[in-house]
């Protein structure tokens, strides 16, 4: 079997049938784990990976060898080469796979698997937060308001609904900080 190195590159890009076998023969099995460690939290399946993996050497022989002929020897040894090359072509083809998202708000409840008895009411100190900080946070949270409709509901900026929920959020996640040690 032919080393990677020892690949005569111009017989590849010239289109020599010997040379691009041994060529695929001697980068298969670079190119394969490449893709696959790309594509592992992708969670594709296997058909997926080698698809994507042919993708790499369909790049490489497109428009008469034109990425191939990029390659600089005194840049990167093929095999980095190869590697880069594979995994870029890997997450082009996932983000082309990518399963067709639904919106939440159009997902029935039964299917999301929340159950009432598993939400637990947060319990905020008296003095903690404002009035004006837990309108606002009740606004959001338990009427489920968007930041243009609390400022107009309270006749306050927008930009101040966002600051004052910051705000509480703030205190919150202080008040209730774990200590780690």
């Amino acid at each position: 079997m032919t080393e990677l190195n020892q690949i005569d590159l111009r017989a590849l890009q010239a289109g020599d049938k010997r040379t691009w076998d041994a060529f695929v023969g001697a980068s298969a099995p670079l190119i394969n784990a490449v893709v696959r460690r790309s594509l592992v939290s992708y969670r594709l399946s296997e058909e997926d990976v080698l698809d994507a993996a042919q993708d790499v050497y369909v790049r490489l022989c497109a428009n008469g060898f034109r990425l191939l002929k990029t390659y600089d020897a005194e840049r990167a040894s093929l095999s980095t080469w190869l590697a880069v090359v594979s995994r870029s072509a890997a997450i082009d083809h996932a983000r082309r796979r990518r399963q067709a998202t639904q919106p939440l708000d159009e997902v029935p409840e039964a299917r999301l698997a929340v159950e009432d008895r598993y939400v637990e009411k947060l319990k905020i100190p008296a003095g903690l937060l404002t009035e004006r900080q837990i309108l606002i946070l009740k606004c959001l949270y338990d009427e489920e308001r968007d930041v243009a409709e609390i400022a107009k509901l309270l006749n306050i900026d927008a930009q101040t609904v966002r600051s004052t929920h910051h705000k509480a959020l703030v205190r919150l996640r202080a008040h209730f900080q774990v200590d780690d040690t």
